[in-house]
């Protein structure tokens, strides 16, 4: 029986964010968290639909070696190449959480219960690979519910199109430009009309695009804090959400246009914009910054679980943060410019960082995996 305590009690913070049209993803796994049972805890406790992994995420749950030595073991008997044992591990764990998440997918007509696997970064240049990489993904985790994490590099945007137009779907990662954004919805968009074409049911197409917040303000912030003047400091925080804000401004208009209505009107979803990044990088702010004034309907927002705990703990989840504020969001980029600070330099600057740090964790893994079937007498290479 429901006391009158109980039932006019305020909801809690996680369960105001996903009223609210948010949908709340996991920006980790780790064999560890799904055998333990972990993640199964966070779907029926906090609030979560969904995972998203990096090669960031990869190399710290399979460095640690918690939970993978029996299959190391299994793949150093069978000889296997490093790149294959990688591929193998970390496609094992995305369909394990894939299974965990499918009873969320299934009740939500696969919006959510979704896990992202990314393609190798090394390939983040090349087209071609990148496409074959997907589907190679894909057919190997086996699950409808898994999603293929494409950066949105220059050469990554006609892949997005290629791999949507075959009924795969992505997870666009790396986002940081308001004019990289624009392209990836038109990649989605131009990837939904081949899969058209070829006869595809559109409804069971999804993507989102994940629009890095935190790293803008690191850069940024960066840069006002060596400038020193008052007008500067005052600038502090602000970049990161005003990028963002003008993200979900552009999502919009791109999803209410007449090319969109069409697709719509096929049974296509609309690409929703997932917020990434969102655990904060400087201490003096909130830690549930990128939670709280990030609410707006139709969107995603994956947290590392200190954030998640954070948020769950004292987020301040009070309506839509983002739609009311794109003048002053306009204003709060402008004011970075005119201080000599370049927009289009910070943001190609951290695409280009985006990449080399995965680049440089996958490689970390690599090395890791290699020592590994090498201690167990079989060369990795």
């Amino acid at each position: 029986m429901i006391t009158v305590s109980e039932a006019t009690a305020p909801a809690e913070p996680l369960e105001r964010l996903s009223d609210e049209g948010v949908s709340i993803w996991l920006d980790d796994l780790s064999r560890k968290r799904i055998e333990s049972g972990n993640l199964a805890e966070l779907v029926a406790t906090k609030h979560v639909v969904g995972v998203t992994t990096n090669p960031s995420i990869f190399q710290a749950a399979i460095g640690s070696g918690e939970g993978y030595e029996e299959q190391l073991t299994d793949l150093a008997v069978r000889g296997v190449t490093v790149d294959e044992a990688v591929r193998m591990m970390t496609t094992a764990d995305v369909r394990a959480a894939a299974d965990i998440l499918r009873p969320v997918y299934d009740a939500t007509g696969g919006r959510d219960g979704r896990v992202s696997i990314e393609v190798d970064p090394r390939l983040a240049h090349d087209t071609a690979a990148t496409v074959a990489e997907a589907k190679q993904l894909s057919w190997l985790v086996d699950r409808p519910n898994v999603m293929i994490k494409i950066p949105a590099t220059k050469a990554g945007l006609p892949a997005i199109t290629e791999v949507i137009g075959l009924g795969i779907s992505v997870n666009v990662t790396l986002i940081f430009s308001l004019e990289r954004y624009g392209e990836v919805m038109d990649a989605y968009l131009a990837g939904l009309e081949k899969a058209q074409k070829a006869g595809l049911d559109l409804s069971q197409i999804h993507s989102v695009a994940s629009f890095f917040v935190s790293r803008v303000d690191s850069e940024i912030d960066k840069r006002l804090t060596l400038l020193g003047t008052d007008e500067a400091l005052a600038l502090k925080g602000k970049a990161a959400l005003a990028n963002a804000r003008l993200a979900y401004e552009a999502y919009e208009s791109v999803f209410s246009g007449e090319r969109w209505t069409a697709l719509g009107g096929a049974g296509a979803t609309k690409q929703r914009p997932l917020w990434a990044s969102t655990g904060v990088k400087d201490p003096a702010y909130k830690d549930t910054l990128y939670v709280d004034e990030l609410v707006a309907p139709g969107t995603v927002n994956t947290m590392p679980e200190a954030t998640l705990n954070a948020a769950a703990d004292h987020g301040d989840i009070t309506g839509d943060t983002v739609t009311g504020g794109y003048s002053q969001a306009r204003a709060d980029l402008a004011a970075v410019e005119r201080l000599q600070i370049s927009y289009d330099e910070v943001v190609q600057q951290l695409e280009d960082e985006g990449v080399a740090k995965f680049e440089a964790a996958w490689q970390d893994l690599l090395n890791t995996v290699t020592k590994s079937l090498n201690s167990k007498g079989v060369d990795g290479e």
